[in-house]
Formats: structure tokens, sequence, C-alpha cells
């Protein structure tokens, strides 16, 4: 299907002698590359799938935009909450004049959003020169030049999965660590959740193939891969193996060179105890787990058509902490599901309270046409939704303040990472994630070597708050740094984008711009 716009086509650029030379033959024009930026919003499944289009558009001959304005700018959006539609459209409405003063300039828009609103997109903002769906990520190149051609906007939105996501070209967005998809689409019918409409059903990949993307990822210099999917731990539901998961997590122990396997988001329901064990003794399954608890009421559990109860999922916890005692554990929870009383909110305080997270992603219900729950009676007010917000927040603020106290002095391995801390210029630390994924700013002792990203430091924790530690070595002697396969990828990624290695520093220009929540999201 596709909309008509006026949309000049982008020319090329002359050169320089040809405009400064009145009469002289015409010479001919130099043709520039087309540069792109991905902007990305929601969860890491998004974000992977932005590194295929990234991968895509640079198979296609563009290049990342450093910094200047992108002939191409692609939003890879996400529909899970309510201010995903504000937060594209108010994008959109952004870049209308900058695309008015700049003929060429393309807007795509992909992702779960596209593949619900379609061509109310278009609608909305005729500006926009493609949209595509969650099920035909790969023909973004296409369309793009499709609209250039046809100056005319251009919309495909496919009802089932066309390609698997990983078969296309990818550009990652850190060389030391990746995402791997291991499955797309759901099963579950959650109540408030629109992603099965958008994703579709549990489509799995081959455990071959799954391997074989993370040995090239290990080859280019990567240590550390988070496998991906909607219900992670179903993995096996189409090829008949309940034990599927577990498997895999055991072959990625038998990789050489892959330091850290972590996985997200697995379903409470189908979290089973060869799963643990193999969490237990596979040594580079990370303990760390996102374990999503969404409400600690049974009765609004079983309103959300989540098929487990809070006293299943305070037992997992039980279990894994007894299997890895130092597993830090992290979740996310909906404040005012419809219909939620009082009492049912204690019920979410009193498992809160006994799970003791590391960390908490927690949202206020926000209602979603298309879900069932959109139409369920009781809708909460706002004003009771925030108060029983803020009281969780301000719980959970607590006992993560109370475990990352209990980091203290212990000996950490961190590897370091690309992105600073917000203080970095005053406090001259850098950052890292420890194998349980907390996040650690360190200094480097005077006259000790300094890391790059992907290399790994072993530091004592000094300081804790709430969402970080902090590691100050009194001495040298209190600071080893191991250098790693990451951290020579790191330096040459830094060659080959003609940047000089700073750690601390981001890796040059990158295509993909993330949108994804690093720290507890508060939904205000």
């Amino acid at each position: 299907m596709s909309l008509t716009i006026p949309s000049p086509a982008a020319g090329t650029t002359p050169s320089r002698d040809a405009l400064s030379a009145p009469g002289a033959e015409p010479v001919p024009a130099t043709p520039q590359p087309r540069t792109y930026q991905v902007r990305t919003f929601g969860c890491q499944m998004n974000v992977h799938d932005s590194e295929r289009m990234s991968g895509m558009l640079e198979a296609a001959g563009y290049v990342p935009a450093a910094g200047e304005l992108a002939d191409v700018v692609v939003f890879n959006t996400c529909a899970v909450r309510e201010n995903a539609d504000n937060k594209l459209y108010g994008n959109l409405g952004i870049l209308a004049p900058v695309k008015a003063a700049n003929p060429g300039m393309q807007i795509a828009v992909g992702g779960c959003l596209a593949q619900k609103d379609r061509d109310a997109i278009l609608k909305k903002a005729p500006w926009v020169d493609a949209v595509f769906g969650t099920h035909n990520v790969g023909a973004l190149p296409a369309l793009l030049e499709r609209a250039r051609h046809n100056n005319e906007a251009q919309l495909e939105i496919l009802e089932s999965l066309d390609v698997f996501p990983s078969t296309l070209p990818t550009k990652r967005d850190s060389v030391y660590s990746g995402w791997v998809s291991i499955s797309v689409g759901c099963n579950n019918t959650c109540t408030f959740c629109i992603v099965p409409a958008l994703r579709g059903k549990e489509k799995d990949r081959r455990p071959g193939d799954i391997l074989a993307e993370i040995q090239a990822l290990v080859d280019d210099g990567a240590i550390e891969v988070t496998l991906l999917g909607q219900n992670v731990n179903s993995y096996g539901v189409e090829f008949g193996d309940r034990q599927a998961f577990s498997k895999l997590l055991r072959a990625c122990g038998d990789i050489p060179g892959l330091e850290r396997v972590r996985f997200t988001s697995p379903h409470p329901a189908a979290f089973t105890d060869d799963v643990i064990d193999a969490m237990a003794e596979t040594p580079n399954v990370m303990p760390q787990l996102h374990m999503p608890l969404q409400s600690g009421s049974d009765k609004v559990l079983k309103d959300m058509k989540r098929s487990y109860r809070s006293t299943k999922f305070l037992g997992i916890l039980d279990k894994v902490r007894d299997k890895i005692p130092h597993a830090a554990i992290s979740t996310d929870i909906i404040v005012g599901f419809p219909g939620e009383t009082e009492e049912d909110f204690q019920a979410t305080l009193d498992v809160v309270e006994k799970s003791r997270f590391a960390t908490a992603f927690t949202f206020q219900y926000s209602k979603r046409p298309g879900t069932p729950a959109a139409d369920l009676p009781d809708q909460l007010p706002k004003a009771v939704v925030q108060e029983r917000f803020e009281r969780l927040t301000a719980l959970q603020d607590r006992i993560a303040a109370e475990e990352n106290a209990r980091q203290l002095g212990r000996r950490v391995e961190v590897m370091v990472t690309a992105q600073a801390g917000r203080k970095s210029g005053e406090t001259h630390r850098l950052s890292g994630r420890a194998q349980d994924q907390r996040l650690v700013h360190f200094s480097v002792p005077a006259g000790a070597e300094t890391p790059r990203p992907g290399d790994l430091v072993t530091v004592t924790i000094t300081e804790a708050a709430a969402f970080h530690l902090v590691a100050d070595p009194a001495s040298a002697e209190d600071y080893s740094i191991r250098r790693s396969r990451a951290g020579d990828a790191w330096d040459r990624s830094q060659a080959d984008s003609c940047g000089a290695p700073a750690p601390g520093s981001g890796s040059g220009s990158s295509g993909v711009s993330l949108g994804m929540p690093t720290l507890p999201v508060r939904g205000r």
C-alpha cells in the first residue's frame, strides 16, 4: 500500500570547482554517500532490531551520521506504554520543518507502533516516507529507495514474519557485547500486553543457528552475549523440547572466549529447575536474573492472565538463591491495573519486601487499545495510581540501597563499558558492569594502566547507592586489569572509524541511538 506525498529526490553534490568557474564545462557531480540515524525506543528486542536496520542500511551504501543532520532518520518504535505515541509524534513534529528545509531527507517509522497504527502514521505525519512493521524489518532499504524513485510514501505491513531477523545484516552497537535473538513472538495472552498481537506467535531459531551467531560474535571480539526472547525460557516450544533453553545455556558454556552469558526476559510460569541448574553449573552464565513479577496480588495476576501466583514466584527466587547465593534479581512491576484494590497493592509491597530485588522497572498501568485490559471495568483514577506508584518506588529504592550496601568490601570483576557516568567529568571515574549486572563506577589509581572498553578490572567496592556502586582503590595493589580480546576489538573499531581510543567515550559515529533504560524507569 502506498500514499502519495511530494518528496524531492536527493541529488548529488557538485564539486567546488564546477561552482566556481563560470562558463566552464560542467563537471560531473560527485555522489556523496547518504547518511542515516536509527532512533530506538523500547525493549532490548527493539535494540536488536535496530542493529539489523543499521546493518541493512550500511549494506545498501548508507553511512552513519556523525553529528550532522542525517539524510535518513529511522524511528524504531515501541507500543507498550501509552506515551509511546506522544514520543513518536512529538519527534516527527520536530523533524517536519527540518525535512521541509532539507529536500531529499527521508523519515521512516518501523517497529511495534508502526505495526499497530499502520496508515494512521501517514495520516498524522504525511511527511514520513516509509512505514514498515515488526515482520518485515528487511524491507527498509527497498522502501526508502522506492519512496525516492516514486516520490510517494511507502507503507508495507506484513501479518507474519517474512524472514527471521537474525538472518539480516547487522551493525552491532557494541564490539565487546552483543544481543542474540533466540525467538520472536509470544504465545502468552497477558491482558495488559499488546506484544503478541504485534510480533505474532513464538518462532524459535534452531540451536545450531544461534550458536553459530554467538561464535561469529566471539570471533569478532565480543566476550558477552545476551540471549533475547519475548518469553526466552519457553524456547523450544516450537520444536517440542521442554529443556531446550537449559541445553542452550549449557552449550554456551562450551564456546571458548565467551566469558559472560545473560538472557531476558523469562516468564515465571515456564521457569523450570533445569534452567536454574544450568545457570548454577555453567561458569559463564552470569549470577543475574530478570524475573518479571508484574503484581504480588494473586487476584490481579489472575486478571492479568499471568499463569503463576505469588507463592510460585517467591519459590523460584528461593531456588535461584539456594543454587546461586550472590545472584542479583531484577523485575518488572505494574501499578494500578484495573480493579487493583489497596489490599491487592499491599500484597505487591509484601512480595517486593520478601523478594529483595536489586532493581525494579516499575510502571504505572497504561491503557492500550487492542488489549483485553483496556475494556476491563474499574479503571483506577490517576491520583490513586500515582500515590501507589510513589509508595512502591520508595520501598524499592530502600531495598536496592540496602542490597547494594551489602556489596561493600566485595571484590568484583567489572567489564568496562564505553558509557561513562553523568559525573565522570568531575570524578574522573570509568564505568562498567559487574558479573551480577550491577553498575560500578571506579577510579584508576595513579600509575596504574587505564582499561579500554571491553577490558576487565577487579576492584573492591568502597561506596554504595541505590542505583550504583563505587570502587576507589586506595592503591595500585587494590586494582588489577585484564586486557581482553574485546578491548583489542575496541581498539580496532576506533582505528576503523579514525577515532583515537579513549576509555569512557563513545564508540565513534554510531548509527543507532538507544532509547532503552539502564536504570529503573518511573512512569510518571
